[in-house]
Protein backbone atom coordinates (compact mmCIF):
# COMPACT_ATOMS: atom_id res chain seq x y z
CA UNK A 1 0.00 0.00 0.00
CA UNK A 2 1.19 3.64 -1.04
CA UNK A 3 2.43 6.31 1.98
CA UNK A 4 -0.97 7.74 2.46
CA UNK A 5 1.06 10.93 2.89
CA UNK A 6 1.34 10.98 -0.91
CA UNK A 7 -2.18 10.86 -1.78
CA UNK A 8 -1.58 13.86 -4.57
CA UNK A 9 0.38 11.84 -6.70
CA UNK A 10 -1.92 9.04 -6.66
CA UNK A 11 -4.12 8.46 -9.40
CA UNK A 12 -8.05 7.37 -8.88
CA UNK A 13 -7.17 3.41 -9.42
CA UNK A 14 -4.82 3.87 -6.32
CA UNK A 15 -7.18 5.68 -3.94
CA UNK A 16 -8.20 2.60 -1.01
CA UNK A 17 -11.78 1.32 -0.33
CA UNK A 18 -13.87 4.17 1.70
CA UNK A 19 -12.05 7.08 -0.20
CA UNK A 20 -13.89 9.33 -2.88
CA UNK A 21 -13.17 8.71 -6.27
CA UNK A 22 -12.07 11.73 -8.54
CA UNK A 23 -13.41 9.78 -11.88
CA UNK A 24 -15.34 12.60 -13.53
CA UNK A 25 -19.22 12.61 -14.66
CA UNK A 26 -22.13 14.12 -14.76
CA UNK A 27 -26.21 14.59 -14.01
CA UNK A 28 -27.14 12.83 -17.16
CA UNK A 29 -24.77 9.59 -16.02
CA UNK A 30 -27.59 9.37 -12.72
CA UNK A 31 -31.39 9.85 -11.96
CA UNK A 32 -30.97 12.19 -9.10
CA UNK A 33 -34.45 13.55 -8.97
CA UNK A 34 -35.25 10.95 -6.04
CA UNK A 35 -33.50 13.36 -3.97
CA UNK A 36 -35.79 16.11 -3.98
CA UNK A 37 -38.45 17.22 -1.11
CA UNK A 38 -40.33 20.02 -3.13
CA UNK A 39 -40.85 20.29 -6.81
CA UNK A 40 -41.30 22.82 -9.17
CA UNK A 41 -44.77 23.04 -11.43
CA UNK A 42 -44.44 24.71 -14.34
CA UNK A 43 -47.45 27.31 -15.43
CA UNK A 44 -47.34 27.24 -19.11
CA UNK A 45 -49.96 30.22 -19.44
CA UNK A 46 -48.06 32.23 -17.45
CA UNK A 47 -44.51 31.59 -18.89
CA UNK A 48 -42.95 33.64 -21.60
CA UNK A 49 -40.00 31.37 -22.71
CA UNK A 50 -37.15 33.95 -21.33
CA UNK A 51 -35.56 31.18 -20.30
CA UNK A 52 -34.15 32.34 -16.95
CA UNK A 53 -34.61 29.03 -15.61
CA UNK A 54 -33.39 27.39 -18.45
CA UNK A 55 -29.79 29.09 -17.91
CA UNK A 56 -30.13 28.99 -14.12
CA UNK A 57 -30.53 25.38 -13.36
CA UNK A 58 -27.54 23.57 -12.19
CA UNK A 59 -28.93 20.40 -13.52
CA UNK A 60 -30.15 21.32 -17.03
CA UNK A 61 -33.58 19.87 -16.11
CA UNK A 62 -35.52 22.62 -18.18
CA UNK A 63 -36.83 21.12 -20.90
CA UNK A 64 -36.72 23.12 -24.50
CA UNK A 65 -37.05 22.73 -27.93
CA UNK A 66 -37.63 25.54 -30.50
CA UNK A 67 -36.54 27.96 -28.15
CA UNK A 68 -39.65 26.88 -26.19
CA UNK A 69 -39.68 25.77 -22.84
CA UNK A 70 -41.47 22.30 -22.85
CA UNK A 71 -41.34 20.74 -19.35
CA UNK A 72 -38.97 19.87 -16.55
CA UNK A 73 -37.09 16.90 -16.28
CA UNK A 74 -38.42 15.56 -12.79
CA UNK A 75 -35.06 12.36 -13.07
CA UNK A 76 -32.66 14.76 -12.70
CA UNK A 77 -34.21 18.14 -11.00
CA UNK A 78 -33.13 17.78 -7.59
CA UNK A 79 -35.53 20.77 -6.45
CA UNK A 80 -33.11 23.27 -5.42
CA UNK A 81 -35.79 25.83 -6.42
CA UNK A 82 -33.40 28.19 -8.36
CA UNK A 83 -35.68 27.78 -11.30
CA UNK A 84 -38.90 29.07 -9.88
CA UNK A 85 -36.86 32.25 -7.85
CA UNK A 86 -35.23 32.91 -11.14
CA UNK A 87 -39.06 33.32 -12.75
CA UNK A 88 -39.80 37.06 -12.98
CA UNK A 89 -43.73 35.57 -14.16
CA UNK A 90 -44.71 33.31 -11.22
CA UNK A 91 -44.35 30.64 -14.20
CA UNK A 92 -43.07 28.28 -11.94
CA UNK A 93 -43.22 27.51 -8.38
CA UNK A 94 -42.22 25.03 -5.66
CA UNK A 95 -44.39 22.42 -3.89
CA UNK A 96 -44.06 19.39 -1.71
CA UNK A 97 -42.77 16.59 -3.28
CA UNK A 98 -45.86 14.60 -1.17
CA UNK A 99 -48.50 17.33 -2.78
CA UNK A 100 -47.30 17.05 -6.19
CA UNK A 101 -47.60 12.93 -6.21
CA UNK A 102 -51.51 13.09 -4.86
CA UNK A 103 -52.22 15.37 -7.81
Amino acid sequence: MKDVRDFESWDYTQIPLGGVSIEAGNSDDYETGGWRSIRPVWDKDNCTNCMLCWVSCPDSSILVKDQEMTGIDYQHCKGCGICAEECRFEALKMIPENEAEAE
